[in-house]
């Protein structure tokens, strides 16, 4: 049974970000097929994304929970692993979108979604089309996705407004970019867990994670709980956030 958290509205995190490492050395500390961690991790995902959710309806909050799903490197590992989370990623969508919306969940998906297989396009869409009134968690996640890739595909659109004369060169800043990434409308994350006690961030949310608060735990993935977000949520809420200023949480400070 996970802990109450008793902290302020005001100390929850508004956007978790979480790289979910470990299935595949799950699975083989064990002496099972990496494909085995993966379905494992899924199941992870279920109970970590309605946690999320219950925590918004009695918290106020997450808002947004972000999930490293898929990245542009992924796609070098073998052809079978590749194919298997495709699979899974499909059957993940049309198993989860009736508990997405008996918990109020808004589903959105960030990455290069033109490189996915058609199959996959279908599920990502009919999710987006059945959930977008929802307005309780937004669970965003992150497939066939590369920070620098988001971060060229934003330089590259900007520069065609500026080539055909919709913007000024001298007119571009930082909200310019922000609104050009796949994140466009999004707070920036609060927290990042990571697991699987790595200690980098793997191209991920490069932009968007500038001041985010960085929570790194030694389980994998798929043995990562509510317990364990709890305590990822209560480090957060404890540490002080200056943002390169004065620390207003505390007069001491």
């Amino acid at each position: 049974m996970s802990p109450t958290l008793d902290i302020p509205r005001e100390r929850i995190p508004r956007h978790i970000a979480v790289i979910m490492d470990g299935n595949g050395r799950w699975a083989v500390g064990r002496g099972l097929e990496r494909v085995r961690g993966h379905q494992e991790g899924a199941k992870t995902v279920r109970g970590i994304v309605t946690e999320c959710a219950d925590l918004r309806k009695k918290h106020g909050g997450p808002d947004y929970l972000t999930l490293y799903s898929f990245s542009l490197e992924n796609w070098k590992r073998p052809a079978m692993e590749v194919s298997f989370l495709m699979q899974m990623y499909i059957d993940y969508l049309r198993q989860e979108r009736e508990t997405m919306m008996e918990n109020n969940i808004r589903f959105c998906q960030i990455g290069r979604l033109d490189q996915l297989p058609d199959p996959v396009l279908e599920e990502v869409d009919r999710t987006l089309a059945e959930t977008k009134n929802n307005t309780g968690l937004t669970l965003v996640l992150a497939l066939n996705y590369g920070s620098r890739a988001e971060i060229t595909d934003a330089v590259r659109a900007i520069a065609q407004k500026v080539k055909s004369g919709e913007l000024s060169p001298e007119n571009i800043d930082e909200k310019t970019i922000s609104s050009h990434l796949y994140t466009a409308g999004m707070p920036d994350p609060d927290l990042l867990i990571r697991t699987a006690g790595e200690m980098r961030v793997s191209n991920y949310l490069l932009w968007q994670i500038s001041y985010a608060e960085l929570y790194v735990s030694d389980k994998f993935w798929p043995d990562f709980g509510v317990i364990d977000l709890h305590a990822a949520i209560n480090a957060f809420a404890s540490r002080h956030r200056r943002f390169g200023g004065l620390d207003h949480t505390n007069t001491l400070s």
